[in-house]
């Protein structure tokens, strides 16, 4: 059994280095005092840095993501200390990073009690993303060995797509991360329904970690609306409706923790005994597409 914590987190303006790096100590805290052993940010949730620049240039959708490439290696370094100080397992969202090509890549880091374990970058654009800010998609995905069990990360769009969360249970993991940011309740429940269809597909956990709250004060996390879910398939053993926990408010004042425990032992067990054996079976599905003669 693991414990796991994924946040609700609520857009807030931190101006100085100090209110914001107080900020993530006191939530990541809050946490981990309540036992979770891997915590998980929204993506975008790195972007509030922004709000240290001029006010001009935190306004400015592209002008944002330029400022704040300074302030990346040290919010990398806080993280680590967190998570190193703490014994944890943590990816505190994603942000955008300015790549040796130029472009920009919305990318989520890993961070456990040993440092930090790599990244991992978004595949699948957005129209907003790919027609006004000019993210470019990653390439390649990862699998993150750690004493948890093996993991992976699927930013927000990506959970849309299943050959991506397939192509993560085949190299082996139990747990996919689903940093989410989404404006609208229809965009939330995009992403829901995908997470839980890839939970189902796979026979695997997936953990969704939403924004929440309006920022005026910042152009690409100007409104926000989400709820926080860990997710498995419903089989044997989990709940009917494949829902182990789900945070009651789409819009909460603040930011707060969904603490929830995912039995993996129980988890493989479904692939193995399940009423159904999807996670097997998915190989049918391409010989049963083919036409046969006659």
């Amino acid at each position: 059994m693991i414990r796991l914590a994924a946040c609700q987190y609520a857009i807030e303006l931190f101006e100085t280095w100090e209110a914001y790096a107080a900020h993530l100590e006191r939530l990541c805290a809050e946490a981990a005092g309540q036992g979770a052993q891997l915590l998980l940010l929204p993506e975008y949730a790195g972007l509030v840095l922004s709000g240290q620049l001029p006010a001009a240039q935190r306004s400015d959708l592209k002008g944002s993501i330029a400022g704040i490439q300074p302030l990346i290696e040290p919010w990398l370094a806080l993280c680590e200390g967190i998570a190193r100080r703490r014994g944890i397992y943590l990816q505190p969202g994603s942000a955008p990073v300015l790549g040796i090509d130029g472009r920009y890549r919305n990318r989520a880091f890993l961070f456990g009690p040993e440092g930090r374990l790599g990244h991992q970058d978004k595949l699948m654009m957005t129209r907003f993303e790919r027609e006004q800010w000019d993210i470019a998609p990653g390439r390649g995905l990862r699998v993150f060995d750690t004493a948890l069990g093996r993991l992976g990360i699927l930013i927000c769009y990506d959970n849309e797509f299943p050959l991506l969360a397939r192509h993560l249970a085949e190299a082996g993991a139990d747990l996919i991360l689903a940093p989410s940011c989404t404006d609208t309740e229809a965009g939330y429940h995009r992403v829901r329904i995908g997470a839980q269809a890839r939970a189902l597909e796979s026979q695997i956990a997936v953990l969704q970690s939403p924004t929440v709250g309006q920022a005026s004060w910042s152009p690409a996390l100007d409104v926000n609306v989400g709820r926080a879910g860990l997710f498995v398939p419903p089989d044997h053993g989990m709940p009917a409706d494949g829902v182990i926990a789900l945070s009651t408010e789409l819009d909460p004042p603040g930011s707060q923790w969904l603490s929830c425990e995912l039995d993996l032992v129980q988890l493989r067990r479904v692939r193995q005994e399940g009423q159904v054996l999807t996670r097997r079976d998915w190989p049918e599905q391409l010989s049963a597409c083919v036409a046969q003669p006659g």
